[in-house]
């Protein structure tokens, strides 16, 4: 043992540069694997970051007025209530939008759990009687921000309160959805619309924080007993809410979370090529070591304790700058690692990436290792003739053709082993392959923000005029502005199909004689009566396919429609439906149209249009620009960015490895190469060419299976979520061809300083073992 350590500590001591580069490699892709966990989970996550940062209830009882729902405070396992808040359930209107309400009666000040957390506006004020603070899905149902005022029906359905929004909160609680359940809104306990509501419409809810959160299923039935099952109403617990906001955000979760395990497995084969690697270049060493008396298990043991040194050393490093400096970087991967540390997965992660990285360099380490125990102790001389074995035919023929040789050596070089060049090639290729799936996700959602031609919205801009604002007004304004080229005309509404106990949703867009123009995927645009398209969740959702009928029912009214044709719908999971206006005012003459959407001529300016139709109408007229499918994608902008970084610098990795190995090659072979008649420039020249040549490869390599690979990846994840298939929107040319590029001359630069000091050094001897 202690010749081992003897060893050890000399080989450290003569090459410290491979040993800092190990360590150092070690860390650089801890630190990204770490960024980028903490990046998916920040990204795909959004309901756990709401529910830690408000500290939210494990559970919501909705209880009669009379129940003594305080009294749960008492029961073990409780860590502290929200609430009890009277409620009212009501419906509310706002620009032209209506939407079923829980108005929940709240202090001024805003309570430590199950607190909303403010994202526009601020919170209840007791000077500003008439105030509401409005969940964001309710929100945005209603088209309604902070200034606006929401109109409240009396108890007899004559009176009408008038609420105006203070803010606007998120909340860990589940969301509104049209037919299913209403959002919330907070108001103060003295509000006559909540204290004047019908008593059959009222009642009490009170949030539960558990201090063993896994116990929730039997926390629920202790407080149902306690309280009487005939004065629970409604229970809801976390597990549905974040059910719900993970489907919600599930395209997201599984793109990002490819780009994670991918990043693992280069991060992997980078750090395994770079210690296989090292292990080669001691195989001289090793042979001295058997001849002096080394046994094959010690010269395993030293490798193996010296390189698992050295990945710990990198693994505590990496981790310590993460913990330590992570949340201080700027922008939105500093913002990431802070909201990280507060999710549970944290320890998880912190604890499981770096144990992994271990694992994977141990077994690395062990069969590089047990291959150097095999070396003989007298190891077979040969010739130094360059390496990569006999020159092939072709290459011959170029240099006779005047090629130059440093350029025909360098692809010899680059290519002349089979079996490790390809094993180069692939695990830089991989890399490169993960970097063209990130690219083509942001050129996805450019595509799908309209910047394409054959997805998303037509319409630039929505429009909704106040409640009692006559339709024909809004349609002349709409005409007369020089930027709009169509105003369609829409509403939406809940229908029920047969077999399912919740909604879709049914749109009427557009009209007969001027019908919207949808870019449908598959089949075709709707053009005569009861023709619709529908999104790959509706789909899903009955079984049917384009072409197919389908029957539902709204407002006690059957409709029928044919779909002929699937659009890209990324609302309401897919499950929508859309026909023209005309065909579903055949079955109620009463639908007016509650909102428009708004073509631009070419050049138009979108936020000057907004403006100035905004102050038409005295402001009765609310223009916003038209929700688009990726908006909902909007945060794997940032995250997609961060994970390039990542995967580059795992990239770069992987290429120093492996100009490192071509240059102590070169360094063996540099008597053979000075007595053909190259010059050092010359086999500077070589080295440098074999390696671009290896890059270049990669990268051709990598780009095209990369977009294979991301097309069917992302249309397959489309298909799952409900948005749809036929989504996939391969990166420009121009694109590809940089980050061809940006590879061949990342591994150009690289190699050209060490190539160069190896051109300098004169070796001690002309003959090297065989490998």
């Amino acid at each position: 043992m202690r010749a081992t350590l003897r060893w050890a500590h000399a080989d450290l001591r003569t090459h410290r540069g491979e040993a800092l580069f190990i360590v150092l490699a070690t860390a650089g892709i801890i630190v990204s694997l770490l960024l980028a966990g903490a990046l998916l989970s920040y990204a795909a996550n959004p309901w756990q970051r709401v529910f830690n940062e408000s500290r939210g209830a494990h559970v919501w009882i909705h209880t009669s007025p009379s129940a003594d729902a305080a009294g749960l405070s008492r029961l073990d396992g409780v860590d502290a209530l929200s609430g009890p808040y009277r409620t009212a359930r009501t419906t509310v209107r706002s620009q032209g939008a209506e939407a079923a309400v829980e108005l929940r009666g709240a202090a001024a000040e805003r309570p430590r759990t199950g607190r909303p957390l403010i994202t526009s506006g601020r919170w209840l004020d007791p000077g500003a009687a008439g105030g509401i603070v409005l969940e964001s899905s309710l929100a945005r149902a209603l088209w309604a921000g902070p200034g606006d005022t929401l109109a409240v029906p009396g108890a007899d359905g004559s009176d009408v309160r008038r609420l105006t929004v203070l803010g606007v909160a998120d909340s860990a609680e589940s969301p509104y959805r049209p037919g299913d359940r209403p959002g919330t809104g907070w108001v103060l306990p003295g509000e006559p619309a909540l204290t004047g509501a019908p008593l059959d419409r009222t009642g009490q809810v009170v949030g539960v924080r558990l201090d063993q959160p896994d116990d929730t299923d039997f926390a629920v039935q202790r407080a149902v007993t306690a309280l009487g099952a005939g004065e629970v109403t409604e229970v809801s617990h976390w597990h549905q809410a974040r059910a719900e906001a993970q489907s919600d955000s599930r395209l997201l979760g599984l793109l990002l979370g490819v780009f994670g395990l991918g990043a693992l497995l280069a991060a992997a084969l980078a750090v395994t090529g770079a210690i296989s690697t090292r292990v080669r270049g001691h195989l001289r060493d090793i042979a001295v070591l058997k001849a002096i008396g080394f046994t094959p298990g010690q010269v395993v043991r030293i490798f193996l304790v010296q390189h698992l040194a050295f990945a710990l050393t990198g693994v505590v490093l990496g981790t310590a700058l993460v913990e330590t400096l992570g949340a201080r970087t700027p922008g939105r991967i500093g913002e990431a690692v802070g909201v990280w540390r507060d999710l549970p997965a944290h320890t998880a992660v912190l604890l499981s990436l770096p144990a992994a990285t271990l694992l994977f360099i141990g077994a690395a380490t062990g069969l590089a290792a047990w291959r150097a125990g095999r070396v003989p102790a007298v190891p077979a001389l040969r010739s130094a003739d360059p390496a990569g074995g006999r020159m092939p035919a072709v290459a011959r023929r170029a240099l006779g053709l005047g090629v130059p040789p440093a350029a025909v050596l360098g692809w010899h070089a680059a290519f002349g082993r089979r079996s490790r060049s390809l094993s180069s090639v692939a695990r830089l290729a991989l890399p490169i392959l993960l970097i063209t799936v990130a690219l083509s996700a942001w050129s996805t959602l450019d595509s799908l923000q309209g910047r394409a031609s054959q997805s998303g919205p037509a319409a630039a801009l929505t429009a909704r005029a106040a409640e009692g604002t006559r339709d024909h007004e809004v349609r002349a304004v709409l005409d007369a502005d020089p930027g709009v080229s169509a105003a369609h005309p829409g509403v939406e509404v809940a229908a029920l199909v047969p077999g399912q106990t919740g909604t879709i949703a049914l749109r009427g867009l557009g009209s007969r004689t001027a019908p919207y123009p949808f870019s449908p995927v598959e089949g075709r645009a709707p053009h005569g009566p009861d023709e619709a398209v529908a999104g790959q969740g509706l789909l899903d959702l009955l079984d049917i396919r384009v072409g197919d009928w389908v029957r539902m029912t709204v407002g006690g009214r059957p409709q029928i429609l044919h779909i002929v044709g699937r659009v890209i719908e990324p609302e309401n999971a897919g499950r929508v439906v859309t026909t023209d206006l005309d065909t579903l005012r055949e079955r109620d003459p009463s639908l007016a149209p509650a909102f428009y959407q708004l073509r631009l001529r070419p050049g138009a300016d979108a936020k000057a249009v907004s403006t100035r139709l905004a102050g038409a109408l005295d402001g009765r007229l609310d223009v916003a620009r038209a929700a688009g499918p990726a908006d909902g994608l909007a945060p794997a902008r940032a995250v997609v960015m961060g994970l390039v970084a990542v995967l580059a610098l795992i990239g770069l990795t992987e290429l120093l490895t492996m100009i490192g190995a071509r240059v102590r090659e070169r360094e063996r072979d540099l008597p053979a190469l000075k007595a053909m008649g190259l010059t050092p420039r010359q086999v500077t020249s070589m080295i440098v060419t074999s390696a671009a040549l290896t890059a270049l490869a990669a990268a051709v390599a990598g780009t095209a299976f990369g977009v294979l690979l991301a097309g069917r990846l992302i249309d397959a994840q489309g298909r799952s979520s409900g948005v749809g298939a036929g989504i996939a929107h391969a990166p420009p040319a121009l694109v590809l061809l940089a980050v061809v590029t940006a590879a061949v001359l990342g591994a150009t630069t690289a190699a050209t300083l060490p190539a160069t000091r190896a051109t300098r050094h004169r070796p001690s001897t002309p003959l090297t073992t065989a490998a």
